[in-house]
């Protein structure tokens, strides 16, 4: 099973690498920021609330974030992996999830960091509010503050894999093809280079 997380602050181009991605390796896509607005558009208590602290560029609580990714694994069994958008943001996060994974007998394979620089992101995320809707990408404000909340927090994780020698740096500027096929080739090497772990072969799942 081939999971990865795709990493980078707010307008880096996750979301269209992610579907590229889904695409050429057949994954399901788990956005923590989709579930939570498809939430919101049903307005659930869940989606109320994590409109006010979206709205404000603030981040959801673990265990809301978490309780959805867990779902979300028992209701895709049979999946060929999963590709993670924009989550974990913490150490804390990126902890859990791989108790999560375990659980269900698989692991994160890799984590890639798409990086631009913070006046390129501005501009990025101000022209994508012109038609998103999105309250947090029609304010400098708060688009700015998201982006400092990634650098003093949600930068961290890329410390926690590489730990584990699965954090590759990317960057986010250029050609989308180009960055895609820079993507893709992190991930194969990175697939010739790990073999099948005893705990996902025990459980019956390709690692």
């Amino acid at each position: 099973m081939l999971n990865i997380v795709l990493f980078g602050p707010p307008g880096a181009g996750k979301g269209t690498q992610s579907q590229k991605l889904i695409t050429h390796y057949n994954l399901v896509h788990l956005s923590t920021g989709d579930l939570l607005r498809a939430q919101i558009t049903q307005g659930t208590e869940l989606g109320l609330k994590a409109k006010k602290l979206m709205d404000e560029g603030l981040l959801v609580p673990d265990d809301v974030v978490i309780g959805m990714i867990g779902s979300a694994l028992e209701t895709n069994p049979q999946a060929s992996g999963f590709i993670f958008d924009g989550f974990p943001r913490t150490v804390a996060q990126a902890e859990s999830l791989d108790r999560l994974m375990a659980a269900h007998g698989t692991h994160i394979g890799c984590m890639i960091a798409l990086e631009v620089q913070e006046e390129e992101l501005v501009k990025r995320l101000l022209e994508r509010g012109k038609t998103s809707n999105r309250p947090d990408d029609q304010d400098e404000t708060k688009i700015r503050r998201r982006v400092t909340v990634y650098n003093t927090e949600t930068a961290q994780v890329a410390g926690y894999y590489a730990t584990q020698q699965k954090f590759h740096a990317l960057n986010g500027i250029g050609p989308i093809e180009g960055i895609f096929g820079q993507i893709c080739g992190l991930i194969d090497q990175h697939q010739a280079a790990v073999p099948e772990t005893p705990a996902a072969a025990t459980n019956g799942v390709k690692a």
